[in-house]
Parts: C-alpha cells; sequence; structure tokens
C-alpha cells in the first residue's frame, strides 16, 4: 500500500492487518503485528516531512514479514537511555519485545526500510 499517512491512519493500517491475517489463518500474530505496524507507521507520521510510505505485508512459511518504507533518511536507533518521562522513544524497545527479528535497510536517495518478522513459532 502507497499511503500518505495522517494521525488517524494507524488504526486502519492495523484493521486491514488483521483482515490479511485472518484470512491466512495468522491470527495468533495479531497482537505483535498491530503492535510493530502502528510504531512503524507512527514513526512516518512523527518524524517524515511528507508523511509518505510504503507498507507491505507479505505472508511467509513461518508467519509474516511488514516492511514500512519512507523517504526520509535519517535511520532509527534504539535508545540507549531513556528519559523516564519522555512521551516517546519506546517504540524500538517494544518493536523488539515484541516481534521475532526487525531491522532497517536504506536505500539510495535517502530512502529506507524498516521491518519487522514474526513467527509462528517463538
Amino acid at each position: 500500500m502507497r499511503l500518505t499517512v495522517g494521525e488517524h491512519s494507524v488504526r486502519h493500517i492495523r484493521r486491514i492487518a488483521r483482515s490479511l491475517l485472518r484470512e491466512w489463518a495468522l491470527t495468533e500474530l495479531t497482537f505483535a503485528v498491530e503492535l510493530g505496524l502502528s510504531e512503524l507507521v507512527t514513526n512516518v507520521v512523527r518524524h517524515v516531512p511528507d508523511r509518505r510510505c510504503t507498507v507491505l505485508l507479505v505472508r511467509q512459511t513461518a508467519g509474516v514479514r511488514v516492511e514500512v518504507t519512507d523517504g526520509f533518511p535519517q535511520l532509527p536507533e534504539p535508545l540507549l537511555h531513556l528519559d523516564l518521562d519522555s512521551e516517546g522513544g519506546r517504540g524500538l524497545a517494544l518493536l523488539d519485545a515484541v516481534v521475532g527479528k526487525w531491522g532497517v535497510t536504506p536505500w539510495v536517495l535517502g530512502h529506507k526500510t524498516v521491518w519487522f518478522e514474526c513467527g509462528t513459532e517463538k
């Protein structure tokens, strides 16, 4: 899906992901996929000036791969020291806690893809 996202886009994208997981008989992955996807799309809303992104959900042999690609060159970095009063900065830690693996692929012209995979065997 090629999208320009806003503050209310996350709930609609979660609904699409939930529908796909149901169709693929992978409902046990719903929590992890929705949380991870929410965090990645929220990062686009907060940090990407034009708020454009591409969201890809791919059924794999033993789970799902989710990719969010945008045109903002800054790569996400997990915070080493979190300010306990801060409202942000926890997204990558949450992602790391609920998915099997995740990463960032930088592309030419400043594009990047942040991705994660959730398996049915964890």
